[in-house]
């Protein structure tokens, strides 16, 4: 059987946004989690190195030199400084484009660990870390996916207070929501609220103490993320008007919302209503916390 890595979906509990500073970049502070959904990679020996894609989501999906699969196994070999035999590479894509789930982010973090068991570059924790930081302010986060609190650009990583696992609904209408665009309206808002945000807890024990802190919290890129596309404002209309819903919010710079539920019957009885309510949307229910239970 081929190897395997699981590409973990991320998702922001909450994400304050300060202003652009001189270097271009924006300080975040956000606490996020991935999920027990996301995409899968394999790896198989070949003549050549192949990236295949495959899955509800493969369409449109570019195989070449700007995949962020290809830029992180030419950066591994780059900074291995020696020959690796070929394999070729599968990725069934599962998560949205362009959805605020990191998924690409979090698949080029998959094939890194990847390629670092099933062959003989054996990098060390600091060289793949600063591979992944290079590939984008979410990669270190997914190259060891956990819950987390992000801090500067997203690339200060402290460990997040305890929490139970989180029974949720994810949901994308299917529509892309460029990060560099939300950034862009976010820039154009006349003021910008402090990031810094409340004090996390040492520790929470309930879902409904999540969901209790998580309401004094905010996504900042949810407003400028809606104004451009108000498919958002209706995913989140709707998340708020079900009976399940704890809280619901973005997820990134979109297009997923996520709603979180008391348990497991709630998220799957959201998520059943939901996916008769609006079809051909896409609509999972997960468990988030639970890719590093």
């Amino acid at each position: 059987m081929a190897p395997e890595e699981f590409a973990p979906a991320k998702v922001n509990l909450f994400l304050h946004v300060g202003p652009r500073a001189a270097d271009g970049y924006h300080p975040i502070r956000s606490l996020l989690t991935f999920a027990d959904i996301g995409d899968t990679l394999s790896l198989a020996p070949s003549d050549q190195f192949e990236l295949v894609i495959e899955g509800e989501f493969a369409g449109g999906l570019s195989a070449g030199a700007d995949n962020l699969i290809v830029r992180a196994r030419e950066a591994m070999l780059s900074a291995a400084a020696r020959p690796c035999e070929a394999f070729r590479l599968t990725l069934t894509k599962s998560l949205p484009l362009a959805s605020g789930l990191a998924g690409g982010t979090s698949d080029a973090a998959a094939t890194m660990r990847l390629m670092n068991a099933a062959s003989d570059l054996k990098l060390d924790e600091a060289v793949l870390g600063a591979i992944a930081a290079a590939l984008g302010a979410d990669g270190p986060a997914c190259l060891r996916p956990r819950t987390l609190v992000a801090e500067g650009r997203g690339e200060v990583l402290r460990e997040a207070p305890p929490m139970p696992i989180l029974e949720a609904v994810l949901v994308n209408p299917k529509i892309a929501s460029p990060t560099a665009q939300v950034y862009a309206a976010f820039d154009r808002q006349k003021g910008v609220d402090p990031f810094e945000g409340p004090a996390l807890p040492e520790r929470f024990r309930t879902t409904v103490e999540v969901a209790d802190f998580l309401k004094g919290c905010r996504n900042d890129l949810e407003a400028p993320a809606a104004a451009r596309e108000p498919l958002i404002e209706e995913v989140l209309g709707l998340l708020r008007s079900q009976a399940e819903t704890l809280i619901c919010r973005l997820s990134g710079s979109g297009a997923t919302g996520f709603s979180l539920c008391a348990d497991a019957g709630a998220a799957n009885r959201l998520s059943e209503r939901l996916q008769r309510l609006r079809p051909h949307w896409w609509v999972r229910p997960c468990r988030l916390g639970a890719a590093s239970a």
